[in-house]
């Protein structure tokens, strides 16, 4: 991708933080990890270095305070890997990552230490983010001493019991170890011992994909709950849109390392501006799906080797592909903090959940027609 394609990339709505109840506590510009590939037979013979796999391309956006962004894909979409970027657990190859202020990139040892205690990570997998050896208050009480948070044993044991209370769970959960408690009680252990240092942001890294339905529904209210008491913000990273769709404020689509589509939740769900989002859509069951209208189910699988090459990553499965398709689409602001890296994008009536659909001669999107720059 030019640096030219990045910084248009940029001016999309989520780059902005346009729709956030305030000013962005998180801004990612350009953000761009690359892992070492394998090298050949023939780069071996021929003396190459390996070729470096690009899995995240010059992502933007912002997230506001209190605000939920949930960034959605299929697995392989990059998700994971630019949450884990955010907070440094990965390092990026380019591009730069601002909280409050401070460039996370550029900070030392000891500042990214200090950043930790206001953002924190919950993890997909509740069993093995957890110690099997360590019970749940001491696992949480490690926590308190890293951090130096309170300044004796009875206080940190007093915080823990706090914690677990304020997650839905009793204070004898503290006595317990991982493998005696269900997934729901072991994410809302997770979920503890994040807050335990009072964060300001949350990255949510699926964090009720491994967790039963009912079990679901329960942690996404607490999730909700504490974000009102708490005023967290939140990276809520999900495969499935069924998910965020009443927990988001905006929504960041991501397909082969870079956002595709972005917007506010609902408008997003309600007129998809690109093929990829009207697929994850069409993939939700039953009524989540857009009672029953959704049609744009994307062909084939994912292909990480058209992630650098020319034209629109997502033509080999898009059902509907045109000749322009080969040559690599802009990122197109369409107002109203909606923006889409689609050539159909550029005409400001397309709806890819109708034109999927067969009913494209007939769309009309609500109100005034939207402003293209």
């Amino acid at each position: 991708m030019s640096d030219d394609h990045v910084s248009e990339a940029g001016t999309g709505a989520a780059g902005t933080g346009e729709g956030g109840p305030g000013a962005a506590l998180l801004a990612v510009r350009g953000l761009r990890v690359e892992f070492p590939g394998r090298r050949s037979v023939r780069d071996r013979v021929a003396r190459r270095p390996a070729k470096a796999f690009a899995a995240v391309r010059g992502v933007d956006f912002s997230i506001g305070r209190g605000e939920t962004l949930a960034l959605v894909g299929e697995s392989g979409s990059g998700k994971t890997t630019t949450a884990r970027a955010i907070l440094r657990l990965v390092d990026a190859a380019a591009g730069t990552v601002t909280f409050d202020g401070i460039d996370v990139g550029a900070a030392s040892a000891a500042d990214v230490r200090r950043l930790r205690e206001r953002m924190q990570i919950v993890f997909q997998d509740p069993y093995s983010s957890l110690n099997p050896r360590i019970a749940v208050g001491a696992a949480i009480g490690e926590v308190l001493a890293v951090h130096r948070i309170g300044v004796s044993a009875a206080e940190r044991r007093d915080r823990v019991r706090t914690l677990l209370t304020d997650v839905g769970l009793g204070a004898e959960i503290a006595t317990r170890y991982p493998h005696e408690l269900s997934g729901g009680q072991r994410q809302r252990v997770g979920i503890a011992r994040a807050l335990a240092v009072g964060p300001e942001l949350l990255v949510l890294d699926e964090p009720v994909s491994a967790l039963d339905v009912s079990v679901q529904a329960q942690i996404i209210n607490l999730l909700e709950d504490l974000q009102q008491a708490r005023g967290l913000a939140y990276l809520f990273v999900a495969h499935d849109l069924a998910v965020v769709h009443h927990t988001a404020d905006r929504i960041a689509v991501m397909y082969l390392g870079e956002i595709v589509e972005e917007g506010p939740i609902d408008a997003v769900f309600d007129h998809p501006r690109h093929p990829y989002t009207e697929a994850l859509l069409a993939a939700i069951p039953g009524e989540g799906g857009g009672a029953g209208r959704r049609a744009g189910r994307a062909r084939g699988e994912l292909r990480a080797d058209l992630g650098d090459a020319p034209g629109c990553p997502f033509r080999t499965r898009c059902p509907l592909r045109e000749a322009r398709c080969d040559t690599t689409p802009p990122f197109v602001r369409l107002g109203g903090g909606r923006a889409s890296r689609c050539w159909l994008a550029t005409d400001p009536g397309f709806d890819a959940a109708a034109a999927a659909a067969g009913s494209s001669a007939s769309i009309a999107l609500p109100g005034p027609p939207e402003t293209i720059d």
